[in-house]
């Protein structure tokens, strides 16, 4: 009989243990949900970031271009090739 009440209470101690291991781990799956939002949330904000620093980028060689440096003046000649297209264009329809 005292055989059958110590399996009985070694069972109650790993249901027990289990348990405390469920609500750990329960706490720990949420943890780390709340952790990936989070940083989700942060890679978007830094992909919106790096497409910012690539327009102004862009922009800042443009506009080196613009200055008069060697590097970038074929981008200037294009540039500036299509805008004045888009003079002329404007200007056909104006004139119709």
């Amino acid at each position: 009989m005292s055989s059958i009440i110590e399996q009985v209470d070694s069972l109650e101690d790993k249901i027990s243990k289990l348990l405390n291991k469920y609500s750990q781990l329960t706490q720990d799956k949420a943890s780390l949900e709340q952790q990936i939002i989070l940083l989700k949330e942060q890679q978007s904000k830094f992909s919106s970031e790096i497409s910012e620093l690539k327009t102004t980028c862009s922009s800042l060689k443009l506009a080196n271009s613009m200055l008069g440096s060697d590097q970038y003046k074929r981008d200037t000649k294009l540039k500036i090739n299509a805008l004045v297209r888009e003079i002329d264009q404007c200007i056909t329809h104006l004139s119709q």
